[in-house]
């Protein structure tokens, strides 16, 4: 999943709901696009950007985890949290 909207890996629904990433057993705020089966995610390198104006990511890899920071709006989350 991906936070900018021009990637074909946007999903507005579960960002509204709120995406929590834990990669190497550690909260990260900074994710701007991950994938749980490849693990890795990628991240902004500092204040670099590039010629767009854009974050400059890096990929890194290791084991991730992604959950949902609130319950869906149906009822309570399948995963227990």
């Amino acid at each position: 999943m991906c936070v900018d909207p021009a990637s074909p890996f946007y999903d507005e629904a579960a960002l509204a709901r709120g995406v929590g990433i834990r990669f190497r057993g550690v909260e990260r705020r900074d994710v701007e696009e991950y994938c749980i089966s490849e693990n890795w995610i990628r991240a902004p390198a500092g204040k670099t950007r590039d010629r767009k104006g854009a974050p400059l990511l890096i990929k890194m890899t290791g084991a991730v985890e992604a959950y949902f920071l609130t319950p869906a709006a149906g009822g309570t989350a399948a995963d227990g949290n």
